[in-house]
């Protein structure tokens, strides 16, 4: 058995939560983000009065307005989920060093040890969800076990801003009960194998032989029975590296609009060089990705010679695949999308200070700290321009409506 405890905090319904925060008239009410019913997006976050009607995340919104017609329908902002994303990754930080990120809202914490600053690991806990509470109007659910499996159970079952506490020794016990859907690890699609074999809960899984699952699941069917016997992993890691950075968005209606298309992957290029740029990254690879309206999905790929972070190369290049992958498809596009990836850390001296790659450099900085500190809506090149008669500007940026919050 574990001896170290591991926490797991998850804000409720978080795009959601950000929402009703901002807009407390919100609170209480059927509130979907993800987009306009008209549209042809998905739901990207319900909230649980609306989940009282069965929406949930990835519904089509066409359906979500069919089961929940009162329900308030809004397009959703990705910056201002990032933004509170990083306060909350703050909150965290003031009480462990040792945090594992999932995704925006969510996080594994190691708090081994910790209860001699706090009285107890549960007192500690409830001072985590008072300030995220207190200093983002958001609500909090928190699991604590020994292992990253039953402390994610916990804090799901504990939902909406709950707390549970699994103790050493009663892992098994706790999961017993429990649908084997509850499980992290079963899927729908393995849900319906084992209900097939008649196990529909996490006690019938953990007392199942284990060449039966192996039989049905492969070696996964030994991770799979470990999990459901309350053994997991308590290894709290930081978050590795980012390997790439992309940026990508869904149309409302698909198109064949060069320029239109063209000024979209401007704004995305820019997006993403700016965020090598914060990471102090260089790249050399360039993909860029096209859905079209069939949803044949395909991406495209160049290695530069020198590693970049600048937007007019990062652009240049996704342009000219952009416009090779079209010339060989008369289908409208639905997606579309630019990555960098093959990243490294910026190296070397320029040879002459006042080269043109210095040029561009610094261009791009000083770009930066003033889309910082007033928007990307402040300075824009002549062909993002073209954007505001398409996008509404929100919060000083474009505010692409996509069923994937385009970042």
């Amino acid at each position: 058995m574990s001896n170290r405890t591991i926490m797991h905090v998850d804000l409720d319904a978080f795009f959601v939560s950000v929402e009703q925060a901002l807009n407390p008239e919100l609170r209480g009410k059927p509130v979907v983000v993800g987009g306009s019913p008209e549209g042809r997006g998905v739901v990207a976050a319900a909230s649980y009065e609306a989940r009282k009607f069965g929406l949930h995340s990835a519904m089509p919104l066409k359906t979500a307005v069919r089961l929940c017609p009162q329900a308030i329908f809004l397009p959703g902002n990705f910056h201002r989920y990032r933004d509170a994303s990083h306060k909350f990754m703050a909150i965290l930080a003031d009480f462990t060093p040792f945090i594992e990120p999932m995704g925006l809202d969510e996080a594994y914490l190691d708090v081994t040890g910790f209860e001699s600053l706090h009285g107890s690991i549960r007192q500690m806990a409830l001072e985590i969800k008072r300030r995220i509470k207190d200093e983002l109007g958001l609500p909090a659910s928190v699991g604590i076990a020994s292992n990253k499996v039953v402390a994610k159970v916990a804090c799901e079952q504990s939902k909406p801003d709950g707390l549970i506490e699994v103790p050493k020794g009663g892992e098994r016990d706790f999961l017993a009960p429990l649908p084997v859907g509850e499980l992290p690890g079963v899927g729908e699609k393995a849900e319906q194998i084992l209900a097939r074999s008649g196990i529909k809960t996490i006690a019938q899984l953990a007392n199942t032989p284990s060449a039966a699952l192996k039989s049905r699941f492969g070696v996964f069917g030994e991770d799979l029975q470990r999990r459901a016997r309350g053994i997991g992993s308590d290894k709290v890691e930081p978050p590795a590296a980012a390997k790439s950075i992309s940026r990508e968005t869904t149309f409302g209606r698909d198109t064949r609009s060069r320029p239109f298309l063209k000024a979209t992957l401007r704004y995305l290029a820019e997006k993403v060089g700016a965020d090598l740029r914060r990471q102090e990254k260089q790249a050399r690879c360039v993909t860029v990705k096209l859905r079209y309206a069939d949803f044949t999905t395909i991406t495209r790929s160049h290695t530069l010679k020198l590693v970049t972070d600048n937007d007019d190369i990062i652009f240049a290049t996704g342009a000219r695949l952009m416009e090779k992958a079209l010339s060989l498809e008369k289908q409208p596009v639905r997606l579309i999308g630019i990555g960098v990836s093959n990243l490294v850390e910026p190296g070397g001296q320029l040879s002459f200070l006042d080269s043109p790659v210095q040029r561009l450099a610094q261009l791009d900085r000083t770009i930066d700290r003033i889309r910082d500190k007033y928007g990307f809506t402040a300075i824009q090149t002549g062909q993002t321009l073209l954007l505001k008669d398409v996008f509404p500007e929100d919060e000083k940026d474009y505010s692409l409506h996509t069923p994937s919050l385009s970042r």
